[in-house]
């Protein structure tokens, strides 16, 4: 048995094969868009994965205002803020932080799902989410990419 083609391949950043990729987040429900981001953000989805680099892709995510919520969740999910002062927790239901900033929706969700550390702060700088079909990412030459390919 050849033991050569068993080797367990490491990654570091400047091996790491980084793409830009484009998501069209309409009609996809919340949870579901965000846990796939967070794979391709992560690089989870590429055979040379290693869990303490930066070897994701960067993700546009685009029409972030039509995303959907399943059941009541866009009049009865609450996101809860603290403003840093006594007495200012303040809270907003799904349906009026959509109206206010559709791309926090979207962020929120994707930041929940990835590390509590400097990685994963360095990996949610590689999500660029936009309400309308135009960004300024062109130049990247990012390919679209279809959800259902990520498991």
């Amino acid at each position: 048995m050849d033991t050569l083609s068993y080797k367990t391949v490491s990654v570091n950043k400047e091996a790491a094969n980084k793409e830009w990729v484009v998501v069209d987040a309409q009609n996809e429900i919340v949870g579901r868009l965000s846990a796939k981001i967070a794979i391709m953000l992560r690089g989870k989805h590429k055979p040379a994965y290693t869990p303490h680099v930066d070897c994701g892709d960067n993700v546009i995510v685009i029409n972030a205002e039509k995303v959907r919520f399943t059941g009541n969740k866009r009049k009865e999910k609450e996101y809860v803020r603290h403003t840093g002062y006594p007495g200012g927790q303040r809270i907003a239901t799904a349906e009026q932080v959509m109206s206010k900033n559709p791309i926090a929706i979207v962020e929120t969700a994707v930041k929940g799902m990835l590390p509590k550390n400097r990685l994963g702060s360095a990996l949610f700088r590689n999500l660029h989410v936009y309400a309308g079909t135009e960004h300024p990412h062109v130049s990247q030459q990012p390919k679209a990419i279809n959800l259902n390919i990520i498991k």
